[in-house]
């Protein structure tokens, strides 16, 4: 296989465990101060009930059960040798701390699971969380995935965020002052923005103290407030061509040391409502790569010509 255009999360774990290593998607049965009326009540306009996760949680399904039922399966298709807990549905530091230390705990009690992949809110953390967090990384691995979406404060109120740009950037300096390696999570084609409101946030995240970023296509699932915006003509999905092109152009400007851990979602076919194409991730994933090897493009590309202001930068950051 050709080198991928981009540092992956794969090849980043192979080196530092020397073998394959998988993550677990877990519903730990959390909630979200957007969804359980601190923030409000109906979650971010692209979220369902579910909060992105599985809904095994609320079937009554363990962690401990979903470790060993995936490990089972990812074993047997990847190959894998380890794992890394990925804490996925909802916001997974919204508890108290010993709730959390409880779930944590258990998820590391299994001997193949080698770390902790914990997605949250960049307001959902405070010292106690991190400390927590910094205890369990002196001997594992402790990621913290924040849901960042957009470095534009007029985007985040759009779409219901409920936190400000200046809060991930507050949670990011105090996680990396523990030492904890921070992934950001971000979506293309969210409503209001353009081509250049979205390579800004690239912009923004590459002078940012952040190790890995996934890239998210905005999608519409059913029982979404998005879902009603589609069907009304207020809101229009990106093309599969537009999402190739931007997709690639804002990998061009983040760090070549910066791992890429996703390049695009995974709908739920019996939720998603449009585009179609979403659920193509194999095609879409080779369209990326080929856009990038036809044009000589690779991760970090852009990023001095960014930087020393040779191209233009778009719309301020707020």
């Amino acid at each position: 296989m050709a080198a991928r255009p981009y540092r992956d999360f794969n090849s980043a774990l192979r080196e530092r465990f020397g073998c394959r290593v998988q993550k677990i998607s877990l519903d730990a049965g959390l909630t979200c101060p957007n969804r359980d009326g601190t923030l409000g009540t109906g979650g971010c306009i692209y979220c369902n009930a579910k909060g992105s996760g599985t809904g095994a949680a609320f079937q009554g399904t363990s962690l401990a059960d979903q470790i060993r039922a995936a490990k089972s399966y990812l074993a047997a298709r990847y190959k894998a040798k380890a794992f890394i807990a990925y804490f996925q549905s909802f916001s997974n530091t919204y508890a108290p701390l010993p709730r959390l230390r409880s779930l944590y705990e258990e998820a590391l009690a299994d001997p193949e699971v080698v770390g902790l992949s914990i997605g949250t809110r960049p307001d959902c953390v405070d010292d106690t969380i991190l400390d927590l967090l910094a205890e369990f990384s002196r001997h594992r691995l402790i990621w913290l995935e924040y849901g960042l979406q957009s470095a534009h404060d007029e985007t985040l109120w759009r779409i219901g965020r409920g936190h400000s740009v200046a809060a991930f950037s507050d949670a990011v300096s105090r996680t990396r002052a523990r030492g904890i390696p921070v992934c950001a999570h971000i979506i293309l084609g969210l409503p209001g923005e353009n081509r250049e409101h979205m390579l800004a946030t690239a912009r923004f995240l590459a002078d940012s103290d952040v190790q890995a970023v996934k890239i998210h296509l905005l999608y519409v699932i059913r029982g979404t407030t998005l879902e009603s915006w589609h069907r009304s003509g207020r809101y229009r999905c990106l093309t599969q061509e537009e999402y190739v092109s931007l997709t690639a152009d804002v990998l061009t400007l983040l760090p070549p040391e910066m791992i890429i851990q996703r390049l695009t979602g995974d709908p739920h076919p019996h939720e998603l409502v449009a585009p179609a194409w979403a659920l193509e991730k194999r095609r879409n994933l080779e369209a990326i790569h080929r856009y990038m090897a036809d044009r000589r493009l690779h991760q970090g590309a852009g990023l001095d010509a960014s930087r020393d202001g040779r191209v233009d930068t778009g719309p301020g950051v707020r």
